[in-house]
């Protein structure tokens, strides 16, 4: 996939990033690149069932961008 991305995520658009963000505004938005930091660093935390086809799209497009295409979702 070759989408561009904004540079900047609003993570009350998405709902598990907006769980993920649970501790700071998730009106206010954050960079791409940190979206990415927080779907890979709290993967265990997501639920994979509630992932609608826009956040699963955002989120391959963030891996692609961010990631040389791949999610570390284990450490």
């Amino acid at each position: 996939m070759n989408a561009d991305i904004a540079p900047m995520i609003v993570p009350a658009e998405f709902p598990e990033l907006q769980a993920l963000a649970w501790n700071r505004d998730a009106a206010r938005p954050i960079p791409a690149e940190e979206a990415f930091a927080l779907y890979e660093r709290n993967w265990r935390f997501v639920d994979q069932k509630r992932l609608t086809t826009r956040e699963k799209l955002l989120i391959q497009t963030l891996a692609d961008k961010f990631g040389r295409g791949i999610l570390l979702t284990t450490v």
